[in-house]
């Protein structure tokens, strides 16, 4: 689009926002009085959205940008932001012609760290220039640095991805029972989707384990219905051990378990006695 808006001192320019979730929802929003329909995407009106300045760099810099709101609108609610659905959802930001519908992208990144307070929320914008920050060189370190299942790991994610049913839900203690799923022992580490239910997306980590019993690190919604599906992805301590009799991995373990650490001067012999 080659159109160069706010060049006259009145035009009927709007802002827009574009949200996708990591689930695959796509969130449309607009400034506008009415809801504007453009790139297949309905924009709900919100004009109690409000981005702040936007800052981009020709250099290497990272650009910034916030938004905040009041969280009034169906589609962020303080229940989906609690429980992570927006972590990571890339975001654009732009203007466009309420009347035309001519629009120009001015902003694109991640939802970063998120802030609620007194019925409004706050988000931290991070572009994609952020990436560029990223250590190139692994530091050292006794476990491994690959997430489980990942590139480096190597390891199938199919291998280690069980569909389950769960049979109770103990929502004050976070608790659920899955009579069919993998052993307490591989549980450590990993994380459970959900299928179905009204947290259907959301993704727990796993904080214990204990036969069937799984706990869960985020609060459950009670009107979850026993029989709902999970996914259940196995988990990795990140020791040598593990990787070697547990998966048959060691060739792929990225980690130093031998490498003496800072307090090598302080090691003596002891007596085997």
């Amino acid at each position: 689009m080659s159109r160069v808006f706010m060049a006259t001192e009145v035009e009927g320019v709007a802002s827009w926002w574009r949200i996708h979730r990591k689930d695959g929802v796509t969130i449309g929003l607009t400034s506008h009085d009415r809801d504007l329909w453009f790139d297949g995407v309905l924009h709900r009106t919100t004009p109690g959205m409000v981005p702040s300045a936007i800052r981009r760099t020709a250099d290497l810099g990272s650009d910034s940008a916030e938004v905040s709101g009041a969280l009034a609108h169906d589609s962020i609610s303080a229940v989906d932001l609690a429980n992570g659905r927006f972590d990571g959802a890339r975001v654009e930001v732009g203007v466009v012609d309420w009347e035309t519908l001519e629009r120009a992208p001015l902003y694109t990144g991640e939802i970063g760290d998120v802030t609620q307070e007194a019925g409004t929320f706050g988000a931290e914008l991070i572009s994609a220039k952020a990436l560029l920050d990223v250590d190139l060189v692994p530091r050292t370190s006794p476990t491994c640095r690959a997430q489980f299942c990942g590139p480096s790991c190597n390891l199938a994610p199919v291998s280690f991805t069980h569909e389950a049913v769960v049979s109770a839900i103990d929502a004050d203690a976070s608790q659920i029972t899955v009579p069919d799923g993998p052993t307490a022992q591989s549980l450590a580490g990993g994380f459970v989707r959900w299928i179905d239910g009204p947290q259907a997306g959301v993704i727990m980590q796993v904080v214990a384990a204990d036969g069937g019993d799984i706990v869960t690190d985020m609060p459950l919604d009670a009107n979850t219905p026993p029989g709902a599906r999970i996914l259940i992805r196995e988990g990795c301590d990140h020791t040598l051990h593990t990787c070697a009799t547990r998966f048959a991995n060691a060739a792929n373990f990225q980690g130093e378990p031998f490498l003496p650490g800072n307090d090598l001067i302080t090691r003596y012999p002891t007596s085997s006695s």
